[in-house]
């Protein structure tokens, strides 16, 4: 990676740049996924790169809806693998969910890439490697469509972080509850998705790892009633009125 001060004023945002840049090299990524993460990157800007309070109610009510599966399932895509292998894994551990790699741009040799970094850091098991194993999610057209029938096939809860719209479609109509990262309110992946945590990914899944952890005491009566009160219709008007209220704040000075 190039040196970048840490003074710099973009410091962290430069530094997930070169992350999944390295991860193109590796050939974890798809050059779609780095025109994906600038999309997203914009979005951060608008929601002033920090964790609001609306995405931290979004991400108590995904680990307690975590924690009441019966098998939650992490989808692992490549850039996912480039910015937090480490991060993913170790919110599997804590939480109990697996993990799977399931990809839009698929080809074996980067499938192979993407494996090994899991287990590079720290993954025992990982489902949608075994084409024995193979089946197809119906509703999509797309390689996403090549599921675990051991992973995505049989969850209940499907965690996806930075998703497209079709395959959470896909799976709400394939009676799944499904969580996702998204950083545009706006989407159809966030406009789907039970649970939509409007939150850069790489700042988010740690706070997830520890939220698990937190709840992971409490019974199931407890967890149900956060997953009840939690309204993913009002989690989205939140995180758009925040962007509405960043952008009218910005423009006094402009």
């Amino acid at each position: 990676m190039s040196l970048i001060p840490k003074s710099h004023p973009r410091a962290k945002s430069l530094l997930i740049r070169e992350k999944l840049v390295l991860g193109f090299e590796q050939g974890l990524v798809a050059r779609e996924g780095l025109l994906a993460h600038g999309r997203g990157e914009a979005f951060d800007y608008l929601l002033g790169e920090k964790t609001n309070k609306a995405a931290k109610q979004a991400i108590k009510a995904a680990a307690a809806q975590i924690l009441l599966a019966k098998l939650p399932i992490i989808s692992i895509n490549g850039n996912i693998a480039a910015l937090c292998p480490k991060e993913i894994i170790n919110l599997a551990k804590i939480s109990g969910a697996k993990v799977e790699v399931n990809l839009f741009y698929a080809n074996e040799k980067r499938k192979k890439n993407i494996i090994k970094i899991l287990k590079k850091n720290g993954a025992n098991e990982i489902l949608g490697i075994n084409p024995n194993f193979s089946t197809t999610l119906s509703g999509l057209d797309s390689a996403r469509r090549i599921v675990d029938k051991n992973g995505i096939f049989a969850a209940d809860v499907v965690i996806v972080p930075l998703e497209d719209g079709d395959r959470t479609m896909a799976l709400r109509k394939a009676g799944k509850i499904v969580i996702t990262f998204d950083l545009n309110p706006l989407s159809r992946t966030s406009q789907t998705a039970n649970i939509t945590i409007i939150d850069n990914v790489i700042r988010a899944v740690e706070l997830l790892s520890i939220t698990c952890k937190k709840l992971s005491k409490n019974n199931k009566n407890t967890l149900e009633k956060i997953v009840k009160n939690f309204n993913n219709k009002k989690n989205l008007s939140d995180n758009i009125i925040e962007i509405r209220n960043n952008l009218t704040r910005r423009s006094r000075f402009a």
